[in-house]
């Protein structure tokens, strides 16, 4: 509040400047960017603004492989670690303008030499996870690719419990069973098997779950939880650096050949731009679906999302499939939605 002020004057001298108590004028306040945020999404309908984050989450998820795919097994780009690299470059980018400019998310630093030390860590194994996969879509179908990735909970809790200890209820155990059943049905059955690929993807699979541990324990004390997004903006140029000079080494001369084939063919600038901004876009609206909706919600769209990017992969590579790789498919997708069921009761019967 700012009192006003007014001018009054004698004759023959001066105007002599005294303050109006009576008056007094509102300065708004500069709204801060959350409040700016909230303001925007209003104009918006509530649901019309989350069926369009979920639809965008979907497009970016199934977007990046399909783009992977076509890149690294029909468009001739075989080098998969250095589109890894791309990748983290791109989320490292994208990160930063998003967390400085946009404001997000507030931005939290790193507070320790043990802490970074830590999210090192997690990035040597997200590096892993990342290449592993990619390498995988050379050689296996999205489809059979997605029906691996699905094993993921299975991992998840052998590794919670070799490295925390960490012992489930008989029920989520049980429900495991037929998530491992459907991928042996799946892989005896699939007609483009490749055993490189197959390994290459559950090392992608078994990755993913690692860190998710990992990440739980090193991670866990007040001091040191950051949020996804600014833990993106950290891991993503370690990762990129860790790349760099394995991509030097095994894929030899891949920029210069990157360079070569891009002169010759623009189109490969585009994708390549395109398929790093939608890797960006995968870890934003993982995001943005939580913010929106909640965690629940997102692995309830990560269960149904494996069954459609197998059916958007069959509908544009034309990948043959059998009905005993549909049925081993089902099964493993069933089993983890029982596995999920069964761990909110486990967790609601704790509580």
């Amino acid at each position: 509040m700012v009192e006003a002020q007014s001018w009054t004057t004698r004759r023959g001298s001066n105007p002599r400047f005294e303050p109006n108590n009576d008056q007094v004028l509102d300065i708004p306040v500069t709204p801060t960017a959350e409040v700016r945020q909230q303001q925007n999404s209003s104009l918006i309908s509530p649901g019309i603004l989350t069926a369009a984050i979920i639809a965008s989450w979907y497009f970016s998820n199934i977007g990046v492989l399909l783009l992977n795919k076509y890149l690294l097994s029909f468009y001739g780009f075989r080098y998969p670690i250095f589109l890894t690299m791309l990748h983290m470059i791109s989320c490292a980018l994208y990160s930063l303008f998003a967390i400085k400019w946009l404001e997000i998310v507030p931005f939290q630093q790193i507070q320790s030499r043990k802490q970074f030390f830590k999210i090192l860590a997690l990035s040597v194994i997200f590096c892993i996870s990342v290449v592993c996969g990619n390498t995988s879509l050379r050689y296996l179908p999205v489809s059979f690719n997605q029906a691996i990735g699905a094993t993921t909970p299975f991992f998840t809790a052998i590794f919670a419990f070799v490295i925390t200890f960490k012992k489930e209820s008989a029920e989520v155990y049980v429900a495991l069973v037929p998530v491992v059943l459907g991928i042996v049905l799946a892989s005896n059955s699939e007609p483009l098997f490749h055993l490189f690929g197959f390994l290459m993807c559950v090392g992608s699979t078994a990755g993913r779950a690692l860190k998710s541990v990992v990440q739980s324990l090193l991670l866990s004390s007040e001091g040191e939880k950051l949020h996804s997004m600014n833990l993106l903006l950290y891991m993503a140029p370690m990762a990129a650096m860790i790349l760099l000079p394995f991509t030097l080494y095994i894929e030899g001369n891949v920029l210069s050949a990157t360079v070569e084939k891009a002169r010759g063919d623009g189109f490969m600038v585009f994708l390549l731009i395109g398929n790093a901004t939608v890797a960006y876009l995968v870890n934003l609206t993982n995001f943005l679906v939580t913010k929106h909706t909640s965690a629940l919600t997102l692995q309830v769209l990560g269960n149904a999302k494996a069954a459609v990017a197998a059916v958007v992969s069959v509908l544009i590579f034309r990948n043959p499939v059998t009905a005993m790789g549909i049925t081993g498919f089902g099964v493993t997708v069933m089993g983890v939605i029982l596995y999920s069921e069964a761990k909110k009761r486990s967790k609601a019967t704790a509580h």
